[in-house]
Formats: structure tokens, C-alpha cells, sequence
């Protein structure tokens, strides 16, 4: 069963969509919004609830929820990624998709914004079984998705691979002429099957760009400063090994299985080595001793990289924080309480939709090289997605400054005055 509705403007709002409209309504209070492209720009424009069967390896059927939210199309086709997680929902594919749209805006791409994913638990499933309900929920979405309509990408607990079977199951429901041309409905794919250089490490190796920026307009040395990364995945793994080579040091790490720390450092590559071969947990790594995960933001360093999930960093444990920059990997890792403590303790943000912008910049490339059936060396696209965080960064650095407000209200601000100009010079269709 499928619905396509437009969410109402007065539907409930909690975590981390309470979040996103507050930062929103914050922003559009600070531009002056035109009160009518605000009406537009607080409601999504399409949400997508499908319901779908899947056999078992064991025989049995199970059925599955998953969620298309398409936020705003004003700029380009809607992008975003989609998540396989237990906290999966409608409210947080609404917080996310609206996240992408100020995230695309900002970056200055053709795009909107989207989210979506299925409510499940990855690890319940074997591989075979992750194919089959992928290509399922791929079907279920139909032609609600497409190369010039909306784009997924990957996000939490899906990859390349993942990618890989959208992409083979969208292709095989269209025509045989039409095929090719449609290698774009999906970004974040393996090489083999058109995917681009540099896309596995862009949104890591941008949280360390925008962290590197920020030094420079600090005048700080990155080199001997301590950091710490909450999630060691594909964003944080990469955040780690760019700023270790940078010459800073990971003293602590927290997973899903649990938090360590190493006052003298933690060698980022014998961490990735040692949670390949542990399952991806980090627990029981020789070179750290274990901590209790409440204690983790609290541990003293100069840069937190919250790369999980949101809302982490609450007002529970923002008062903890000895970090004096926070940059944020995750989409939505501090609520808006934390965000206000942190603020008055003096500490920096590097937003997210700044801050991990390094991954739909990515897609992008990728996108573009699948439209014009090009191949673009890895050099050359890590030089490009420099010089567009650097361009971004500065805008909002800049911005802040000059408008005398933080970096997200401030990168907030930009985003949304860019939709608005879309909406006045285009017109709003009767």
C-alpha cells in the first residue's frame, strides 16, 4: 500500500523535526522570509509511506515500512539519502529531507531536498535478505524516484552496494533503450557501476576541510590538537584519518557497541583494522582502555566530531563539553538546547549542513559524470569538492561575522534567501 500526500502544516512535531523547524524559524525570522514562500518552505511537498513483503531466508514473510519524504524541488531535482535504522519514521525523513533542502541550497547545487529509508534493524538480516528488501522497497518507490526527480543516496547502514541494487532493480523496469541513460537515479555507487572517485570519502574528508578552514580563520595550528569522533563509520573514520594527518590526535572514540579512549592518541588506521575484524565494534581494541558512554562527550579535548546520529549532544551533556569547536558530522548530532549552552560556554559549530555538505557535493560529481558519460580521476574531483567547501565555508564564516549571529543560524540564512530569490523571480504557479 502506498500514499503520496503533502503533509499538513500543523502536523506534530517532536525530535529532531522539532529541531529543524525551530532552526528554520529562527533563520526566516532573521531574513524577514516572505511570509508566503515561508508557508511553502515549512511543509514538504510530497511524503511517500510504502508497505511491502519480503520472504525470508527461512521461508517466512515479513512486511516492512519504508519512507520517501521529498521536502522542496524549487533549485533541482530533490537528493537525499536513505537509512536502514530502527528510528526510521515519517517525523525524522520530514527533519531530514528538510535538512537536505537548506544542505543543497547552501552548497549552491541544482538540488532539493529528500530523506528516506526503511525502518529495520541491518544486522537482523543476512546479506540476501538485505538485497531482497531492497529491491523491494525499490520497486514500491516506482517512478516516485528517477535520475531528473529525485536521487538517492547512501546514509546510515546502507552503501555502495546497496546503491548497486536500486539502481539494477529502477534500470530493469524501464525500457531497454532507456537504460543507460538512467545510471543516475542513484549516487554513492560502487566504481564498477558507475560511481566516482573520491565519493566513499567525500562527506568525511569535507567534516575535516571545514574543520581546516576554521583553523585558518582562527589562525590555529592543527597539528598535536586532540580530537574525539563519536561513530566510526564511513564519516568518521575518514574525518579521523584526514585530521591524523593533519598531524591532530583521536584520544577517544564511541560506537554503537560502546566508547574508548587513549589520553596518548589512538592510531586511526589500527582502530579501522581492528573493527573490520571485529564486526565493526571498536570494543576490545588493545590500545584504549573501555568508558562509560555518558562520560564520552565530557572527555577533555580542542574538536568533537559527532558523526552518529541526531540529536546526541542534548542539554543533558552539552554542559560536559571541553571541546572548543564542535563540527558536525551527523545531520541534526545538537538539539536546539545544547546548541544555546554551548553557545554562551563560547564554544564554535560547524553545522552540519555545512559541515558534512562534502557528500551530496560528492554525489553531485558523480551525478554529473553519469549525465555527461564522463570519468573523472580522483585528483580532480577531490581538488573540485576543496574548492566548493572552501567556497561555502566562507560564506557562512563570512556571513557570521557580518550579521553578528552563529554559523548555522547564519548558514541557515543563506540557504533560505537563496530559495526565496528562486520563488520571487520564477513566481508561485496559481
Amino acid at each position: 500500500m502506498t500514499t503520496l500526500t503533502q503533509r499538513p502544516k500543523k502536523a506534530h512535531k517532536q525530535g529532531m523535526l522539532d529541531n529543524v523547524m525551530r532552526q528554520f524559524d529562527h533563520a526566516a525570522d532573521m531574513v524577514g522570509l516572505n511570509p508566503n514562500i515561508r508557508k511553502i518552505l515549512e511543509v514538504t511537498n510530497n511524503e511517500l509511506v510504502v508497505h511491502f513483503p519480503v520472504r525470508m531466508d527461512n521461508g517466512a514473510v515479513e512486511i516492512f515500512t519504508g519512507y520517501r519524504v521529498q521536502h522542496n524541488n524549487a533549485l533541482g531535482p530533490y537528493k537525499g539519502g536513505l537509512r536502514y535504522h530502527p528510528t526510521v519514521d515519517i517525523d525524522a525523513a520530514r527533519a531530514l529531507a528538510m535538512w537536505m533542502t537548506w544542505k543543497t541550497s547552501l552548497a549552491g547545487l541544482p538540488y532539493g531536498g529528500a530523506k528516506g529509508g526503511i525502518q529495520l534493524n541491518p544486522e537482523k538480516y543476512s546479506q540476501e535478505e538485505l538485497q531482497r528488501i531492497t529491491r523491494r522497497f525499490t520497486y514500491a518507490l516506482g517512478d516516485n524516484i528517477g535520475p531528473e526527480l529525485d536521487i538517492p543516496a547512501p546514509d546510515v547502514n546502507t552503501n555502495p552496494q546497496t546503491m548497486a541494487w536500486i539502481l539494477d532493480t529502477y534500470m530493469s523496469t524501464k525500457p531497454p533503450a532507456e537504460r543507460s541513460t538512467n545510471m543516475h537515479v542513484v549516487t554513492g555507487k560502487p566504481i564498477g557501476a558507475g560511481g566516482s572517485e573520491g565519493r566513499d570519502r567525500a562527506t568525511g574528508y569535507g567534516v575535516f576541510l571545514t574543520i581546516k578552514f576554521w583553523a585558518e580563520q582562527k589562525k590555529v595550528a592543527l597539528k598535536h590538537k586532540k580530537f574525539i569522533v563519536q561513530g566510526f563509520g564511513n564519516v568518521g573514520y575518514w574525518a579521523a584519518h584526514f585530521l591524523e594527518k593533519e598531524g591532530a590526535i583521536m584520544t577517544a572514540v564511541q560506537d554503537a557497541y560502546g566508547s574508548i579512549v587513549n589520553d596518548e592518541g589512538i592510531p586511526v588506521e589500527k582502530l579501522l583494522e581492528y573493527s573490520k575484524a571485529n564486526n565493526g565494534s571498536i570494543q576490545g581494541f588493545s590500545g584504549a582502555r573501555t568508558i562509560n558512554n555518558s562520560d564520552f562527550f565530557g572527555l577533555d579535548c580542542d574538536v568533537c566530531v559527532p558523526a552518529a546520529l541526531g540529536n546526541q549532544i542534548t542539554a543533558k551533556n552539552a554542559k560536559k563539553i571541553k571541546a572548543y569547536l564542535i563540527a558536525e558530522g551527523a545531520n541534526g548530532p545538537t538539539d536546539v538546547e545544547a546548541e544555546e549552552i554551548l553557545l554562551k560556554k563560547g564554544i564554535d559549530i560547524i553545522p552540519d549542513i555545512t559541515c558534512n555538505s562534502g557528500g551530496v557535493i560528492g554525489s553531485y560529481f558523480e551525478w554529473l559524470q553519469n549525465k555527461n558519460s564522463e570519468i573523472w580521476q580522483l585528483e580532480e574531483v577531490m581538488a573540485k569538492l576543496e574548492k566548493k567547501m572552501h567556497e561555502s565555508f566562507v560564506k557562512v564564516f563570512r556571513t557570521s561575522q557580518e550579521r553578528n549571529v552563529d554559523m548555522r543560524t547564519a548558514a541557515f540564512m543563506i540557504a533560505i534567501e537563496r530559495l526565496e530569490q528562486a520563488y520571487v523571480q520564477r513566481g508561485i504557479f496559481p
